[in-house]
């Protein structure tokens, strides 16, 4: 018999959601994504096993709610520049990804996605959220991104966190930036973005 899904605008229900995510995070910082069963949250959180199914019903769905939600610092703004909001686009993902419970969540469905169905579903949802939020920032602007050009712009930042553990500078989201204007059709980037690219050597 299916859980019926809690009533999130109820401000008990949020406390209690805003609870166990606070929980969650606690775990995968302690033990990482292993740690965090459903027996163990539940214990740490003070809830049911059952209240955590209503709410997450697969673990992959409770590890996107982690990756979304909880992110401390200021959000970019909608703008007519695209550059700009590009460029907070990704300073927003770089202080994101500073999160240690948020990196071993993405990490975690990343996996078990070839696998494991609920996770592969989730890493879609996830990508799909944030494309359409950044296409909601950049809707001032014209520009609207294909999951291509997101992934063109994201992956760079992406690469540099999970593989090469380097600091993401400034001047390193600048030139992804600069290269990422310069790859679409009919524009151009800042001026010097294309030499800047070629001398990048790394994060």
């Amino acid at each position: 018999m299916p859980y019926r899904a809690p009533d999130t605008d109820n401000p008990r229900v949020r406390r209690t959601r805003d609870r166990i995510l606070a929980a969650a995070r606690d775990l995968l910082s302690e033990a990482g994504p292993a740690g965090l069963t459903y027996s163990l949250l539940a214990e740490r959180a003070g809830v049911t096993r059952q209240t955590l199914y209503r709410h997450w019903p697969a673990r992959a769905a409770l590890l996107v709610a982690l990756i979304l939600e909880g992110v401390d610092d200021a959000y970019p703004e909608p703008g007519a520049d695209p550059g700009a909001v590009a460029t907070a686009w990704l300073v927003s993902l770089r202080a994101g990804m500073r999160d240690q419970a948020r990196r071993a969540a993405i990490l975690a469905v990343t996996a078990q996605a070839d696998s494991d169905p609920d996770s592969a579903l989730a890493l879609a949802q996830l990508t799909d959220d944030r494309l359409a939020a950044l296409n909601g920032l950049l809707k001032p602007s014209g520009v609207q991104l294909a999951s291509d050009e997101y992934a063109l712009l994201t992956g760079p930042v992406l690469a540099c966190v999970f593989f090469e553990r380097r600091p993401v500078t400034d001047e390193f989201i600048e030139a992804v930036v600069a290269q990422w204007l310069n790859s679409r059709p009919g524009r151009t980037g800042r001026s010097g973005a294309a030499d800047r690219w070629r001398a990048w050597r790394g994060c």
